[in-house]
């Protein structure tokens, strides 16, 4: 409107102009200057009458004053164009501005005041629950209730905190920060709290105080199976107002990815004061919950592995101790423990590794329970039968050292079968250099007892590398060396690598990747596990079961035996190497058993251990009260 009006002002203008113009007829200003009373010279001459009356019509018509021409008068009409020009170009700057804000930019300042005046609240997803293969729950999440505070609705700080510490315990001033923090934000009063205490500080109706949905892990079974569950800690995601739960430990460290699920949030709509609009809390994003995992532990026969090992172990004398029973036909692990024991549903007092399943994460020596690995090498290069003799002197010497048994005695003649159930160090050194030592490397790693199982469980080894334990390079191994490897010292596995191994005797010389994941029921998925032919001589394997067998009936493993049933493993006394001093510890040891019922309806193979325990003793009788636990729970028969 401003500018039609200034353009029609301009053409008023404009028409006035002329009018302003000085006179531009010659006739005209012959007129005003003729004499007055020279009447006989108007009239006298008829040529001039006619003209100047020409001239007075042509005054009175359209003619009568020309306009001026463009060429006299653009100076002035261009100066006058210039302030239109501007007026034009500053409206067409403030159309600009107006479209700018309010079709370009507008979408980003809402956006701007809509986060200005809205706050997140997090949903936090049902993490997934843990089951044994029976469909026990040893890991679960269960609803919970959460406190937060709006500070700038708080109308009494000090009250209000005084009213939360009646029901939530504590003192009135461990609730202030919350109540008055940063009036444009939420604050967590308390997290993770049981519902009912939720529900009472509903009832309290204190203003500001909000409490709202939330979930929190539990264990019901305690300790039972603690190692292998693992543990959840909670972080807290400033950013997003969130204290969320992630694995540190175990199969909730390790399926971390799964069980947890991803989080949703709430927005909270507030006005300028930042008081809640009414209406205005909405669910923006729902929670996608974690997957549930069954797997393959039995929680019957877990509760008393880790029971008996725990007593074994103190009658022992030991520091600790390790045990588990895995499947060799399938590679699932039943039960697992060592000591000492993790209660994730109790953390008040941790003890160091306790966090830890040392079968999977811990290395020794295994001593004479590796002699059935070299006697299986030496079993299948045809070296020697179950009943070739070899002469063993009571003692050897290489490279400067003395290698003899652990029982004191004198010059003999031994089967390959009363090496490995007496359990000569002399014997099987000779019987190994009689194949060759390089033979007896290549089958450790044939055997894979230098690799890690694959067990999905967290840090087994070193990251990086599939390499597992401690064996000296072929090239650098001497003769006391390789005497000392094929009787298990001078070389590091654990306990679940020589379990593995024992899994191959029972199925037919295929080592199964041992695990503990089974099933996702939610979608379905089984989980699936490599396996591997290590055993090519298979007529050898029965042989070698015979002979482990005579370890329980006449040897050193006796007291494993189990009535009814034909139990064939291998004991060991292994000496602890001294890390601070070098050489090996003077009267202490670390004892093993593994072992499996040979003929049976079951390929359970079970590995007891128990570690710097003083003077000779065994620990037999826990494998055997572990396999008769066995034997009940899963209606095992010999066949």
């Amino acid at each position: 409107m401003w500018l039609l009006t200034t353009a029609r002002a301009t053409c008023r203008f404009r028409r006035a102009w002329p009018s302003l113009s000085p006179p531009e007829s010659s006739a005209v200003s012959d007129r005003s200057h003729a004499p007055q009373g020279s009447r006989s010279s108007r009239r006298g001459h008829g040529s001039s009458r006619s003209t100047a009356r020409s001239t007075r019509v042509g005054r009175g018509s359209s003619a009568r004053r020309p306009r001026p021409t463009q060429t006299e008068f653009a100076p002035t009409s261009n100066r006058m164009l210039i302030p239109i020009a501007l007026f034009a170009i500053v409206a067409l700057l403030f159309l600009g501005r107006l479209v700018y804000l309010q079709v370009i930019a507008a979408p980003s300042f809402s956006s701007m005041a809509e986060k200005a005046r809205t706050v997140q609240l997090p949903i936090e997803p049902r993490r997934g629950t843990i089951y044994d293969r029976n469909g026990t729950i040893l890991a679960v999440s269960v609803e919970a209730s959460s406190v937060y505070a709006n500070p700038s609705e708080v109308k009494d700080p000090n009250a209000t905190a005084s009213s939360l510490a009646s029901v939530l315990g504590g003192e009135a001033k461990d609730y202030l920060p919350a109540l008055t923090a940063d009036k444009t934000n939420f604050a967590a009063v308390k997290r993770k709290l049981d519902v009912d205490v939720g529900d009472r500080v509903k009832a309290l109706s204190l203003d500001g105080v909000y409490v709202v949905e939330d979930m929190r892990r539990e264990y019901p079974n305690g300790q039972v199976a603690g190692q292998i569950i693992g543990a959840c800690s909670t972080a807290v995601d400033a950013e997003n107002n969130r204290e969320y739960y992630y694995g540190i430990s175990g199969l909730e460290r390790y399926y971390d990815d799964i069980l947890a699920g991803e989080p949703g949030y709430y927005e909270a709509e507030r006005g300028r004061d930042g008081t809640p609009i009414p209406g205005g809390v909405h669910e923006e994003r729902a929670a996608v919950d974690g997957q549930d995992i069954i797997i393959s532990i039995d929680l019957e026969l877990q509760q008393y592995v880790e029971e008996r090992l725990a007593t074994g172990v103190q009658e022992l004398e030991g520091s600790s101790g390790t045990s588990v029973v895995m499947d060799g036909g399938t590679g699932e692990i039943y039960a697992a423990a060592s000591l000492p024991l993790f209660n994730p549903a109790d953390r008040s007092t941790v003890e160091e590794g306790a966090t830890e399943l040392k079968a999977v994460t811990d290395l020794f020596e295994p001593g004479s329970i590796f002699k059935s690995v070299s006697a299986m090498a030496i079993l299948e290069t045809g070296t020697m039968g179950p009943d070739d003799t070899l002469f063993c002197p009571a003692v050897i010497e290489a490279d400067g050292y003395t290698i003899s048994d652990a029982h004191e005695r004198g010059d003999a003649t031994f089967t390959l079968r009363q090496i490995l159930d007496q359990s000569s160090n002399v014997g099987i050194s000779l019987a190994t250099e009689n194949m060759g030592f390089r033979e007896l490397y290549d089958y450790i790693l044939k055997y894979n007892l230098h690799e890690k199982t694959g067990v999905d469980y967290p840090a087994e080894g070193e990251e990086g590398t599939d390499v597992l334990g401690y064996m000296v390079p072929f090239e650098s191994l001497s003769t006391v060396g390789a005497y000392n490897v094929s009787f298990g010292q001078g070389i590091s596995v654990t306990p679940l690598q020589m379990t593995r191994f024992y899994g191959a005797l029972v199925n037919d010389g295929v080592e199964c990747t041992p695990h503990f994941l089974v099933s996702k029921p939610q979608s379905g998925e089984t989980a699936q596990y490599g396996s591997e032919d290590v055993i090519g001589n298979k007529q050898a394997i029965p042989t070698m079961v015979d002979m482990l067998k005579t370890v329980v009936t006449d040897g050193t493993g006796t007291a494993a035996a189990i009535e009814g049933y034909n139990v064939a493993g291998k004991t060991s006394t292994a000496e602890i190497y001294d890390e601070e001093n070098g050489g090996y510890r003077k009267g202490v040891y670390n004892l093993a058993f593994t072992g499996f019922l040979a003929g049976s309806s079951s390929q359970l193979v079970c590995f007891v251990g128990a570690n710097e325990v003083p003077g000779s003793r065994v620990v037999t009788p826990i494998f055997k009260d572990i396999m008769a636990t066995a034997i009940d729970r899963f209606k095992i028969t010999s066949e």
